[in-house]
């Protein structure tokens, strides 16, 4: 005996039979249905395009607000390179000035040390020559009075060698009478 094969999941539908119906709808039919009833449930239950408009609109705004915020520190960042090579070129322009002034007072202290060289020297010169001149003053004073005694002892030793008590005498009578005529006139 033969049985008739009954059609499993995977055996074909024959062309003349379009597979189970339910309502008059195939399974392509209830796909379609289901496919439309998902769209007007977000469309109209969900509101799926006005909560996409705002989540696009929020996005924008966030970007806009990113945007504006870059803008802003952008000129932030502007304005302090403009700041910076503003300080950059005073601090050039103050160090010139300084490194001017610097060179300046250095002339002047050169200027000022040659001087007082030049004066310091002529100084010690004029020191050196009153010392010399008070040395020779004091040489030539000490050969006079050296010269003076040598000179009187020889004197005294050249009168009492060539005078005696007669000569001594007339020399003391010679001298008061050029005393008693002095006194006349």
């Amino acid at each position: 005996m033969h049985e008739p094969a009954l059609p499993n999941a995977y055996t074909e539908v024959p062309a003349d039979q379009h597979g189970p119906a339910l309502l008059g709808l195939d399974a392509e039919g209830w796909v379609y249905v289901g496919l439309t009833l998902f769209i007007l449930v977000a469309i109209f239950v969900l509101k799926a395009p006005q909560l996409i408009a705002r989540g696009l609109d929020k996005r924008i705004a966030a970007t806009r607000r990113d945007l504006d915020e870059a803008r802003a520190i952008r000129a932030e960042a502007e304005a302090l390179l403009v700041d910076a090579r503003a300080r950059q070129t005073e601090a050039v322009a103050e160090a010139r000035a300084i490194l001017d002034q610097a060179e300046a007072e250095a002339a002047q202290l050169v200027t000022k040390a040659e001087s007082d060289i030049a004066a310091l020297v002529e100084r010690r010169g004029r020191i050196a020559n009153d010392r010399i001149a008070a040395a020779e003053r004091a040489a030539v004073a000490d050969i006079r009075a050296q010269t003076a005694t040598v000179a009187a002892a020889a004197a005294a030793r050249l009168i009492a060698d060539r005078h005696d008590a007669v000569a001594d005498k007339a020399l003391v009578d010679q001298a008061i009478a050029d005393l008693a005529g002095a006194r006349l006139h």
